[in-house]
């Protein structure tokens, strides 16, 4: 099973394609309109993206433009035949490190700590070659590969929506 996890942005976004033992076996930053391309090329199962909550706070237009691109990649998902889901941010902090207050610099060291060090050129590790919001796409991959299994049961609850 493959899946595409999405880290989402105002004009370029991240991803991760994670393959069973949730190890990328591609991932970059790019424009949208590339990834919006991308996900009707890469043959996945699944497409897990970030989902952006609302907490009562005054948004601005980027965070219109990011939840515009969302949509798109809902659709391209759709019609490639993926089955896609709403991982919200904050579910990704709890997930990984049982705290809704993580920063990112967290997220990351849980996914260190989990699945090893992201390694060198000569000795490469889990994760090598992650960087910026690609390390955002595959924490958002990872919490959808541990919380899928009761997604189906009670999906408001754990904040994974088909």
């Amino acid at each position: 099973m493959l899946t595409i996890a999405i880290d989402p942005g105002t004009t370029e976004s991240a991803y991760a394609i994670l393959d069973d033992a949730l190890r990328p076996v591609e991932m970059d930053i790019v424009p949208n309109p590339v990834l919006l391309r991308l996900i009707g090329e890469r043959p996945a199962d699944n497409m897990a993206v970030e989902w952006i909550e609302s907490y009562g706070m005054a948004v601005g237009r980027e965070t219109f433009e990011t939840v515009f691109w969302m949509g798109r990649f809902w659709e391209a998902a759709l019609d490639a035949g993926m089955v896609p889901w709403k991982v919200p941010r904050r579910e990704v902090k709890l997930n990984l490190c049982h705290s809704a207050r993580a920063k990112d610099a967290n997220i990351r060291q849980a996914l260190i700590d989990r699945f090893g060090p992201v390694g060198t050129k000569k000795s490469p590790g889990h994760f090598y070659g992650a960087k910026s919001h690609i390390w955002s796409a595959i924490a958002v991959g990872v919490t959808f590969a541990d919380r899928v299994p009761f997604a189906e049961q009670d999906d408001d609850e754990l904040g994974v929506e088909a």
